[in-house]
């Protein structure tokens, strides 16, 4: 089979299109035709170095897969040859998805959604399954209540809105003017433009000084203290990103604040809601740009810098096989 390989942390350059053997699915595995991938946050993080001590070079990577099983292992009880599915490979453990071909263990796979085509499932599992997990295992997000999502013109932020919406929250979300149009008609109750707004003052201003009940951080910087500003009592902040330095929480200590830190975990439960939302059409997947698996590198380069491409949001997608 043909995979990207990563032989050295770095530059996008270090990916090699190279032939290598077809992996066999072992005791409870599935062996899948790898159809499409995406590219996240996590993607060219783990390309650049970020977790170099997680991994073992060489290393195939990539974080999202939509396909068709072609061979089950011993012991696999719930799924045959044919199955459309879609998951997100265990992360630092095993394969990842820019390759023809990936085995993973039956726990972690989901049926793909009939009503999505495989690049459209493929943006979903890491993104969309973060998004669940910090919305409804983390925060337990309850109707009518109040929430701001941060970057929601990003691949975690555009299903956040949506799953929130589905469980009947108002949202807020913050996002450059030019995004305003698409992430109303996603769903979001109020966009606020982060480059020329103060959003603190805004929110205190739109919810009348009491805050949000939930803030989702997929941004990270000073949001984790600032965030301590606008949260309602009990209020509880969901942050999938590092801190690269100290915060100071004593606002978010006045407000008797619950932190949440998500580092996403793979399971079939989760991608099945997904589906549900799919087939129900109260989650849609966005991508905006797709590469073939020859051009990995400059998908890469795109999302980790956006150059030239300002108006740039939502997910990109790997095309594997036509």
């Amino acid at each position: 089979m043909k995979a990207a390989i990563l032989n050295e942390f770095g530059s996008v350059e270090n990916f090699k299109i190279l032939e290598i053997p077809t992996p066999k699915p072992q005791f409870k595995e599935v062996l899948v035709k790898v159809i499409a991938s995406s590219v996240n946050p996590l993607d060219y993080q783990i390309r650049r170095g970020d977790y170099k001590n997680e991994l073992t070079l060489p290393v195939i990577t990539g974080h999202d897969i939509s396909g068709v099983i072609v061979e089950v292992g011993p012991g696999v009880e719930n799924f045959k040859v044919g199955d459309e599915v879609y998951y997100s490979p265990e992360i630092f453990n095993g394969q990842g998805s820019y390759a023809q071909y990936h085995c993973a263990h039956e726990s972690i796979i989901g049926l793909k959604p009939e009503n999505i085509s495989h690049l459209e499932a493929a943006t979903l599992p890491l993104a969309a399954g973060t998004a669940w997990e910090m919305l409804v295992t983390r925060a337990q997000l309850k109707i009518n209540q109040t929430i701001l999502i941060h970057g929601g013109a990003g691949g975690v932020g555009i299903p956040a809105i949506q799953i929130a919406k589905a469980m009947g929250a108002t949202v807020f979300t913050t996002a450059r003017k030019v995004h305003h149009p698409f992430l109303l008609e996603l769903g979001a109750d109020y966009v606020i433009d982060y480059k020329n707004e103060d959003y603190i003052h805004t929110i205190n201003r739109l919810t009348h000084d009491k805050g949000v009940d939930v803030i989702i951080d997929t941004i990270g910087g000073n949001t984790l203290a600032d965030s301590g500003k606008i949260l309602s009592q009990m209020g509880q902040v969901i942050t999938l990103v590092d801190i690269e330095q100290p915060q100071n929480l004593i606002e978010a200590w006045g407000k008797n604040a619950t932190y949440h830190f998500v580092f996403t975990r793979q399971n079939r439960n989760k991608l099945e809601e997904l589906t549900k939302l799919v087939e129900s059409k109260k989650l849609k997947p966005v991508f905006t740009k797709t590469f073939s698996l020859s051009d990995i590198g400059k998908a890469h380069s795109l999302l980790e810098t956006k150059a030239g491409v300002e108006d740039f949001y939502g997910k990109i997608a790997i095309e594997v096989e036509h």
